[in-house]
């Protein structure tokens, strides 16, 4: 039977920094869309201080053939603003979470994310193999470190004209078109006019073990095929792309045309026919 779509919020406890792993006193409340669907799984989970509604027009796309989940990681969009941790082993146990909750873990799920939300994906197949059965990493790999990034994500957010006046000022700043109204989509009505959803020092936080370290050991871990999705204009260096294959011959790499970093709302239509074309082949 085809799943009803909706919205839910899964709630997750983290363990105790001192009680010998005991149950943390701050649940963190993560916010999830269930596009309905019917067929094999597909986990949706974005980027750095965006948010699981940047998936609809890609969910629409797949949920004639696919079960769609998406939702807001921890310190983004409608789940928790200010978690007390935001390391990346909590990330990866809200995507199990989130699995469970659906009653996705043990069936063919394929995990996809973009940037941040890609290397959560990647950490939990190489951790947690059960979960899924494929990645798809849109602009996302194991490189690093990169001891700049904290203090760029800090200038960018900093850079934001909060509050922005309306939703069309705001995805102009944000670039136009598709990208642009996605992160304005993002946003809250509040004094004076739309506010981000995101902490500023919780989105630094959130990358700062990006900063000392690279995860290519998680990526020699994993194990199930993965597709690589790299932007036209985007981030990604071709060459890591090349390097995660020749490690996991398994993975397949697909550049998307005219695309930047948010390569999914960028060409939605050329992620959906590469991820389309990639599904399909998993299912033979």
């Amino acid at each position: 039977m085809e799943a009803a779509r909706g919205t839910t919020t899964v709630t997750v406890t983290d363990p105790g920094e001192d009680d010998g792993g005991a149950a943390g006193p701050d649940p963190v409340r993560l916010f999830c869309t269930d596009h309905g669907g019917d067929g094999p799984p597909l986990l949706l989970l974005h980027g750095l201080a965006g948010h699981c509604g940047e998936w609809e027009a890609l969910a629409a796309r797949f949920a004639a053939t696919h079960r769609v989940i998406a939702f807001d990681a921890r310190g983004s969009g409608r789940s928790t603003r200010r978690p007390g941790d935001v390391t990346r082993a909590p990330h990866v146990r809200d995507v199990r979470a989130v699995a469970r909750r659906f009653g996705l873990a043990g069936k063919d799920t394929v995990l996809v994310g973009q940037s941040m939300g890609g290397l959560t994906a990647l950490l939990t197949a190489a951790a947690h193999p059960e979960v899924c059965r494929a990645l798809v990493l849109i602009e996302a790999g194991p490189a690093g470190p990169s001891p700049r990034l904290p203090g760029q994500i800090g200038d960018w957010l900093d850079s934001w004209p909060v509050p922005f006046p309306d939703a069309e000022a705001a995805g102009a700043f944000f670039g136009g078109g598709p990208a642009g109204r996605a992160w304005a989509a993002g946003l809250a009505p509040g004094p004076g006019g739309l506010h981000p959803r995101v902490d500023r020092d919780v989105m630094v936080a959130t990358v700062q073990e990006n900063a000392h370290r690279d995860y290519w050991d998680a990526w020699d871990r994993v194990r199930c095929p993965v597709l690589v999705l790299r932007g036209e204009r985007g981030a990604m260096k071709p060459e890591e792309a090349e390097r995660m294959r020749d490690r996991h011959p398994a993975t397949r790499i697909a550049v998307i045309p005219g695309a930047g970093h948010d390569a999914h709302l960028d060409n939605t239509q050329a992620v959906y026919g590469e991820m389309a074309h990639y599904l399909r082949d998993l299912q033979q």
